[in-house]
């Protein structure tokens, strides 16, 4: 399945392309932030990036650069009016970036994407249906982790068995939160600015989130680092790297899941 790396501020619109597009191919959301993009560039390896244009005034121009100079190969459709859009014209001139004028349906996005991953859309949609029967039921985990190389390898241990999402920060978790509610998330316990403790303390705040299972993943392997993250009392905690087969079976144990 092909793999759309969706940008965008948080938003109806966004959400329902997203849940649209999740159907047919696997999306991975991203923020309007050059930084963060160009982490998740790096971690999902995208085979076409999808740019949500509402609010163009405050995005954050540099994303264009990068994509059209280090990632000239992966096709870009932006979504705008053409108000929107104008602002970003420039870049549309070798044919790697096109947009749609929004308003726009699901399904001439849809069109638009199989169109420049020269697909075909209706055998994406036979392979869609597919799927759906063979992943119903599955559950879906978010992984929160500001090291890439980590966010891979709990990705490639755990996508056979559970619909995967990634996120590089807690800020960019609470946000695919808010996109896609998980049924448990792996937090790494030590990252920059806001760390496991302080997105779990957001996710507990929040009366929609706080009951969703947090594992925590630390590479500190002391008492006194421990004893912090039991005392948050997480539903569990593994030191990096986890073990594949205890790691799946506390997720199993925590979620009631006998597949």
């Amino acid at each position: 399945m092909k793999k759309i790396l969706l940008i965008g501020k948080l938003n109806s619109v966004v959400k329902e392309t997203n849940t649209y597009l999740s159907q047919f191919f696997h999306v991975q959301l991203c923020s309007e932030n050059a930084e963060v993009l160009q982490g998740m560039l790096k971690i999902v390896n995208p085979d076409l990036v999808l740019i949500s244009l509402i609010g163009a005034y405050d995005i954050d121009t540099s994303m264009f650069f990068l994509l059209s100079d280090q990632y000239a190969d992966i096709p870009v459709l932006t979504i705008g009016t053409k108000e929107e859009s104008s602002t970003f014209f420039k870049y549309y001139e070798d044919g790697q970036f096109e947009n749609l004028v929004r308003p726009v349906e699901n399904t001439v996005i849809l069109n638009a994407v199989c169109r420049r991953l020269q697909l075909d859309k209706q055998e994406v949609e036979r392979d869609a249906e597919e799927e759906r029967k063979d992943d119903k039921g599955k559950k879906r985990i978010l992984v929160v982790d500001d090291n890439g190389t980590a966010l891979r390898t709990m990705k490639a241990m755990l996508e056979e068995r559970y619909e995967v999402n990634l996120a590089i920060s807690g800020a960019q978790a609470m946000t695919s939160i808010g996109k896609k509610r998980p049924d448990l998330i792996l937090l790494d316990y030590e990252m920059p600015v806001c760390d496991g403790r302080m997105t779990l303390e957001m996710i507990r705040a929040d009366e929609d989130m706080k009951d969703i299972p947090v594992i925590f993943l630390t590479a500190v392997n002391n008492k006194a680092n421990i004893e912090a993250v039991l005392k948050l009392k997480p539903a569990g905690y593994f030191l990096k790297p986890a073990v594949k087969e205890r790691l799946i079976a506390e997720i199993d144990k925590i979620l009631g899941s006998d597949s």
